[in-house]
Parts: C-alpha cells; structure tokens; sequence
C-alpha cells in the first residue's frame, strides 16, 4: 500500500511514460509484471500504475523504504530485463521524489 506522509524517509519513484495510440494496455501489463516481480527486492513498498484518460500516457507510482532499497529495485529491474522491455512499449520520464507536504 503507498504510504504518503512527509519526513518518512521513504522515495517515491514518479515515472510518467508517452505512450503510442493503443499502448497504455500493454505498457500497464508489462510495469504490472516487473511490479510482482519487485515483491521479493528487500525494502520495496508498493507499485501503482495510473492511465490518463486520453490514452497518451502511463504513471507508475512506486515506492521504496530508503534510497538503498531503490537502488536494488532498479537493479533488479535491469538485471530482469524489464527496464529494456519498456523502452520498446513507451517513452519514459523517471524522477525520486519524496514527500514534502500532505494536506489533507
């Protein structure tokens, strides 16, 4: 489950992906997989994917218990494949974030 609080110290990665007509589908397939993947990645928190409504693009909202644990989920994405995978389904725009404020 995300966990949105501030001074947590958990890293949130936001990735938002381009996508071509018809490929939202394909693309949230393949993140779904690498995320059930990252289950077993120690200090992985969760994964939540997002489709805009006009088709063009996928966000992937996941989240990591510390800047180490991110660091073993990207490599275990790139070990697996996964990172490569996606190139081919959509234009990626990755940025680690964590939170600064929640109103509520």
């Amino acid at each position: 489950m995300p966990i949105i609080r501030a001074d947590s110290g958990i890293i949130t990665q936001i990735n938002m992906f381009i996508v071509p007509d018809g490929g939202q589908q394909p693309l949230i397939d393949l993140l779904q997989e690498a995320a059930e993947s990252c289950r077993t990645v120690p200090g992985w928190i969760s994964a939540s994917l997002h489709r805009s409504l006009d088709g063009r693009r996928v966000v992937n909202y996941a989240q990591a218990r510390d800047q180490l644990a991110m660091r073993r989920v990207f490599e275990h994405l790139l070990s697996s494949g996964f990172l490569e995978r996606n190139k081919a389904l959509g234009e990626a725009h990755p940025g680690l974030y964590e939170v600064a404020c929640t109103v509520e």
